[in-house]
């Protein structure tokens, strides 16, 4: 299947909206470069200026086999900003590591860009990522170029195209599944204006056959194209209240080598662009949101619907197949002391009613912030998730008689709940000195239950409280840090205890230049399972930062861990790492 934009309707339609667009935009003439500054530019000796900044690490290590980390990592980045005649700006950046040099990926890891600007025109070029749309184009790293026009006024455009996967034999050895070739292309124009906002989004990719010397047809990857397109829409009638919308079609080929034309044809919008295929599918994508901000108050609205097996390939991952209803409030109370937020939720899946189950989510929470006074900070949050799942029974399409037969299912619920604790209070703040002591505590309960009978052996729970105490003496930035950390698990039948001091010493040296900290702490961990080992944890850090004329700083780090399983076993692992930054 090739995806063509011959069609006469669809180019037709697009263009109008283009040219409509233009025309609302009287401003969006192209910019003259003004030939005075350029030259007074020229007597200032500002031709050109440069700036930017390099950094490089060295991470060595040693200790147990079986983490599976290299022994010798580094990694280099930096940035460089080219600014000619006060009006050109040409950023470049890389990140270079050997991370995984020896494996074969879709995406590298290693990254340069070029992104440079002048007034309303923005380039990217190189290893880059663009966002049109959460349903189109969102953040997929491509190697290619795109740019952004932004004028004055409320015209604003962007395009791209780009690789986006390399083409990966499958590595069975590495367990690194096969990837074909990717190319892709969109664009995305939208207008705006004080009391409203259209756009219109456009995205397509395809994957190259012959990219590949063995095709991956066991392991179930085929070569893929996809054309998808949203439209958006936000109105603004009102101070303080805004309507957004945004509608998405997205037309999925799964196998392009299926040249056979499709024998159901569909009337969607894209099925007159594309030429479909019997593995050409068609599925759509629509969100609305309401809002409203006045006097310190927020109210929103939501409701988002996903067909089953919608999907871009502009984006790394996305869910499908869900509808979902969201209300969201926020409050500030008694002299901006007190900070109160809500949010309310219901997400279904099984739209179609095709699946084996049906799951349906309730999700609550509240965050509560105080603020008496300068010394204390005070933040509460409580969240619950309520699953609901309905699973039909495999005989209950065998046995039944007829389609108006209601036979029984399979029902049982999930619930998870969680809260934070989380408390500051300074203790002491003169010229000298500052003494503060934090409380923070968490919690969450987990477990499945059936009609009223809870399953202990899907149940968990997880407390967490620890205490510290800060003190730091000003001239001298001298500082101490003190913690005892709690932690309290029960899975199942089986309960887990992991608790401990931590001390860190931190201070700074040779006016300022040279900083440097000790980190210690020892944990063990305990459990009522006498199948599980006892063990111990103890951790001694070492980091130290020097600055050189406020343009050169070195770093250095060393942590040795020690990890003893009932005095039987005991692992040493020393973690090493080095660095140099520069700015200029």
């Amino acid at each position: 299947m090739n995806i063509t934009l011959h069609s006469k309707n669809y180019i037709y339609n697009t263009i109008l909206l283009l040219l409509l667009l233009l025309a609302l935009h009287p401003q969006s003439q192209a910019q003259n470069v003004d030939l005075g500054n350029l030259k007074d530019n020229f007597a200032k000796d500002k031709i050109i200026k440069i700036n930017g900044g390099l950094n490089t690490n060295l991470t060595t290590y040693s200790g147990g086999t079986e983490s599976g980390r290299d022994p010798y990592t580094w990694l280099i980045g930096g940035n460089l900003n080219v600014m000619l005649f006060n009006k050109i700006n040409l950023p470049f950046s890389l990140n270079l590591t050997n991370a995984g040099s020896n494996l074969k990926l879709p995406t590298s890891p290693n990254r340069i860009s070029l992104n440079p600007t002048y007034k309303w025109v923005s380039a990217h070029i190189g290893s880059v990522n663009m966002t049109f749309s959460p349903y189109t184009l969102n953040g997929h790293q491509f190697s290619g170029a795109g740019v952004d026009l932004t004028p004055k006024g409320g015209l604003k455009f962007s395009a791209m195209y780009g690789r986006f996967q390399k083409a990966v034999e499958t590595d069975y050895i590495n367990n690194i599944p096969a990837s074909y070739k990717r190319m892709g292309y969109g664009a995305k124009i939208s207008y705006e204006k004080k009391g409203y906002t259209i756009g219109m989004t456009v995205f397509s990719a395809k994957d190259i056959i012959n990219s590949l010397a063995i095709k991956p047809d066991s392991q179930q990857i085929y070569p893929e194209q996809n054309l998808v397109t949203s439209w958006n829409l936000a109105l603004r009638p009102l101070k303080g209240i805004e309507f957004t919308s945004e509608y998405a079609i997205s037309a999925l080929t799964k196998d392009l080598r299926d040249t056979t034309e499709a024998v159901v044809k569909s009337n969607n919008i894209l099925s007159s662009v594309i030429d479909a295929r019997n593995s050409t599918s068609y599925s759509k994508a629509l969100k609305l949101q309401v809002n409203y901000n006045i006097k310190k108050t927020i109210i929103g609205f939501g409701y988002e619907r996903i067909d089953p097996g919608f999907r871009t390939l502009g984006a790394y991952f996305f869910a499908n197949d869900l509808e979902k209803f969201t209300m969201n409030m926020s409050k500030v109370l008694f002299n901006n002391k007190v900070n109160v937020a809500a949010n309310i939720g219901i997400q279904k899946d099984d739209l179609d009613g095709e699946k084996s189950g049906t799951n349906s989510r309730y999700i609550g929470s509240v965050n509560i912030n105080y603020n008496p006074n300068q010394k204390i900070t005070l933040s509460v949050n409580y969240s619950n998730f309520q699953t609901y799942m309905n699973i039909k029974q495999q005989f209950q399409y065998i046995n039944q008689l007829n389609q108006l037969q209601n036979l029984d299912t399979f029902n049982y619920k999930q619930i998870s709940q969680n809260a934070n604790f989380n408390m500051n209070y300074l203790l002491q703040s003169t010229k000298t000195k500052t003494q503060s002591i934090n409380l923070n505590g968490s919690m969450q309960d987990a477990y499945d239950k059936q009609g009223n009978v809870i399953n202990t052996n899907g149940s968990s729970k997880f407390y967490n409280g620890a205490l510290l105490y800060n003190i730091l003496f000003l001239p001298s930035s001298f500082g101490i840090s003190a913690a005892y950390n709690l932690t309290y698990n029960t899975i199942a039948t089986d309960n887990y205890t992991t608790l401990g001091p931590t001390l860190v010493v931190n201070s700074k040296w040779f006016h300022k230049k040279l900083n440097t900290s000790i980190t210690t702490s020892y944990n063990t961990s305990s459990s009522s399972n006498t199948l599980v080992s006892k063990s111990s944890v103890i951790n001694l850090r070492f980091n130290a930062r020097y600055i050189i004329k406020k343009k050169h700083n070195l770093s250095m780090s060393i942590m040795n861990q020690t990890i003893r399983v009932e005095a039987k076993k005991q692992v040493n692992n020393l973690i090493g790492n080095i660095g140099y930054s520069f700015n200029f």
